[in-house]
């Protein structure tokens, strides 16, 4: 490797300090930063280096942190490299470069991202396995996967996505892992200041402070954050705090122990769902005023991490998510007007729900390298503990107030426990066969069990308790091989699992009956992509294909007096297959101005490959239907225009027709909750200015043409419906560092 390509290399892995002062050795070159690793440091002279990145998303490499990335699709986005409402979160511009992933856009005001690829559910992103510096914030894997944690985007340095096929090291999930890094002080620094300020539409205001430094053998870094929106929709007023605090200690030059504690909380007015005719006559019109939602998590982590030799690491981190999700809504569908009572005077008694997280994880990670005679190989192997406890309490009845009033007038009708104990066992060894083809198999174990206790009270108890056990060895292999210096070939297939949650066997009412029998979902994510980059130019194309067994659903059965009952239970398989493809580079470059544009396009083909569902009066073949909230095309395409430390970014983006339900229902019910998802088409522009290092300008208008769409009809929270996105917007935010 060239001189030239070293300096590269190391800067882009943030290691450029240890190869100046002394070349490092070739297994000090496979450890590579993951935000919270501790390396050798070592004392150098200041270097500056300038110029503009050719292009945007970069691959992990082979080695990342503790984890082995060879042979599977990975992007990398950096926040500060792109042109994106920061302030708002809005995720098909931070994820315009990541092809095919489709966005459940029903909450303008940033304080959720709902993501998914491949055909699977984007609600809370709950198929991913979601982190923050490789800390799980997924509420509860067993019992309600969603990440409710969401942290603010002015304080992510990069966003980490590696598909399916990592799920063998990460967790057993379909989507794969997304990992948000947060910003970290400057080392060079005792103390420096960050703030980022956005004022916008609708009455959006948002503040974040952060503070960092180096003292000693100790690094810490602190923001705090609050963003308040009225809404584009009527009663749809939002406001998020978000705290977070990490301080690492060097104990040695191997040995580097970190603590971090992040909070995150929002209350949102929700202003209820619409029915099809309501959406076409005002799209920002709101059929509920008394409604809201209002998480509040906390993620405390330790980690050690620990260099045993020049060729062994080792570590060890433990976490927990802890916390709750409120709501108190009138839960009925929007032709359910809620009025004031004449006779009382009074509104309805609202419904009221808490859900309490009490979920702990610890993993202990072991990364070695050897020789296994003339094969350089690499070992990443661990064991993962999960104990979780989630508190549900549901149909409470409220208050008749306006206001985030949990008081109940009446007690709950389930008072439910989900308690899961599981545990993990993983190895995945990466074989370098020659200086160009890497092999790498994989197997994770797991071995736990659920068990669901308390009351319902319009259920038999004899009925109630629920164990669900989980026995899986989940197998895995990838690929890769260097062509050159700029083409890889890579591919794998990996087996994942998704486990039965707390929903799926919870009876709605006496009319419902639980399958004691139900199985989790399981299949594989496989794929074969190329990824090339040449002078200006990046490439990479996959394709894959995704079986997902025993997808969750209900069927009509008869009781032996005739009667009939709705029965949860596995309703059949659905399969995706298709391409995805990013493409980018530049169009212009001299010395002063850059052109360069991108296109992020994916076919997905998710159908159901057999099944039945219930249609409420027989159960009908839902074979060869397409998968809910599953659009065939999403193309995002961007053209961004560069003079000195100005840009600006011109995107747009296209998502084709999805249905709501697994029949396909073509024509839209009365009240709005089955029936096709239009397909939409929307244009933004965002600019960024640098002024020196100290001052960051950004701008953005948001949906140009104010065009008027919606993206799901939800079949549960936050009402069944049709929900519209924003209309056109602006946002202005100004950043400092001092």
């Amino acid at each position: 490797m060239n001189i030239i390509k070293m300096i590269s290399w190391t800067i882009g892995l943030g290691l450029l300090p240890g190869f100046l002062s002394a070349q490092p050795t070739k297994y000090e070159l496979l450890k590579y930063r993951s935000g919270t690793d501790s390396l050798p440091t070592r004392t150098l002279s200041q270097i500056t280096v300038r110029g503009v990145r050719s292009t945007i998303v970069e691959s992990l490499p082979d080695i990342y942190g503790m984890y082995l990335m060879s042979g599977k699709r990975s992007e990398v986005i950096r926040l500060s490299e792109i042109d994106a409402t920061v302030a708002e979160k809005n995720p098909r511009q931070i994820f315009a470069r990541i092809p095919g992933v489709f966005i459940y856009d029903m909450d303008g005001t940033g304080n959720q991202i709902n993501i998914a690829t491949r055909g699977l559910d984007p609600h809370r992103s709950w198929e991913n396995n979601i982190r923050q510096n490789g800390v799980i914030t997924n509420s509860d894997m067993y019992g309600y996967p969603a990440s409710h944690y969401s942290p603010p985007m002015e304080s992510i340095d990069r966003i980490e996505f590696v598909r399916g096929t990592a799920s063998l090291q990460y967790g057993a999930q379909f989507g794969g892992m997304l990992n948000y890094v947060t910003k970290r002080a400057d080392s060079t620094r005792k103390f420096g200041f960050e703030t980022i300020n956005s004022v916008g539409s609708y009455g959006l205001v948002s503040t974040y402070n952060a503070i960092g430094g180096r003292v000693g053998k100790w690094t810490y870094y602190a923001y705090y954050h609050r963003r308040h929106s009225d809404g584009y929709r009527k009663n749809s007023v939002s406001n998020a705090e978000a705290q977070f605090g990490t301080l690492h200690y060097q104990a040695t030059k191997r040995l580097g122990l970190t603590a971090e504690l992040g909070r995150s909380t929002y209350t949102y007015q929700i202003p209820g769902p619409l029915t099809d005719a309501m959406f076409a006559q005002d799209p920002r019109q709101s059929t509920r005023s008394r409604n809201y939602f209002n998480p509040d998590i906390y993620i405390p982590s330790l980690k050690l991490d620990w260099q045993l030799s020049e060729r062994t690491r080792l570590f060890w981190t433990t976490s927990a998510v802890l916390g709750a999700r409120n709501s108190v809504q009138i839960d009925a569908f929007a032709t359910v007007p809620d009025t004031i009572n004449r006779v009382t005077g009074q509104y309805k008694a609202r419904q009221v729900d808490i859900d309490n997280f009490h979920s702990y994880t610890t993993e202990l990670r072991l990364l070695h390298h050897y020789q296994l005679g003339n094969v350089e190989s690499t070992i990443a192997g661990g064991v993962q503990l999960m104990s979780t406890d989630l508190h549900r309490r549901q149909l409470g009845v409220g208050t008749t107030a306006s206001d985030l009033d949990l008081t109940l007038t009446s007690p709950f009708k389930r008072d439910l426990h989900f308690r899961t104990n599981n545990i993990a066992v993983f190895a995945e060894n990466q074989f370098r066969l020659t200086n160009r083809l890497t092999i790498s198999p994989g197997i994770r174990i797991e071995e736990g069990k659920t068990e669901m206790r308390g009351t319902i009270t319009y259920y038999d108890p004899l009925n109630l308790p629920t164990d669900i056990s989980h026995h899986f060895a989940l197998l895995g292999i990838n690929g890769q091989y260097q062509v050159n210096d700029a083409v890889k070939v890579y591919g794998g297939w990996s087996q994942a699992y998704r486990p039965v949650v707390f929903k799926d066997i919870i009876p709605t009412s006496v009319y419902e009956r639980i399958d004691k029998n139900l199985k989790d979902a399981y299949g594989y994510n496989a794929e074969i992509g190329v990824d090339g980059h040449w002078q200006g130019l990046h490439l990479n194309i996959t394709v894959f294909d995704l079986l997902y067994r025993n997808r969750l659903g209900t069927l009509l059965l008869t009781n032996a007096d005739g009667s009939n009952y709705i029965f949860r239970t596995n309703i059949g398989d659905s399969r995706s297959t298709g391409v995805e493809a990013l493409i980018e580079g530049q169009l212009l470059r001299t010395e002063k101005v850059l052109i360069s544009g991108f296109t992020s396009t994916a076919f997905n083909n998710a159908r159901y490959i057999n099944g039945r569902v219930s249609t409420g009066t027989d159960n009908r073949t839902v074979t060869g239907n397409q998968v809910e909230s599953a659009p065939r095309w999403t193309s995002r395409n961007g053209l961004t225009a560069r003079y000195g430390t100005a840009s600006l970014t011109l995107q747009y983006s296209y998502v084709a027709q999805t249905f709501s339900d697994a029949l396909n229902t073509a024509v839209p019910s009365a009240n709005g909750v089955v029936g096709p998802v239009p397909a939409y088409s929307l244009w933004d522009l965002n600019g960024t200015w640098r002024i020196g290092r100290q001052f960051t300008v950004r701008g953005s208008v948001n949906n140009i043409l104010n065009a008027q769409y919606f993206t799901k009809r939800p079949t549960f929270y936050p009402g069944p419906g049709v929900w519209p996105s924003d209309g056109r917007s602006a946002v202005l935010t100004v950043g400092l560092v001092i």
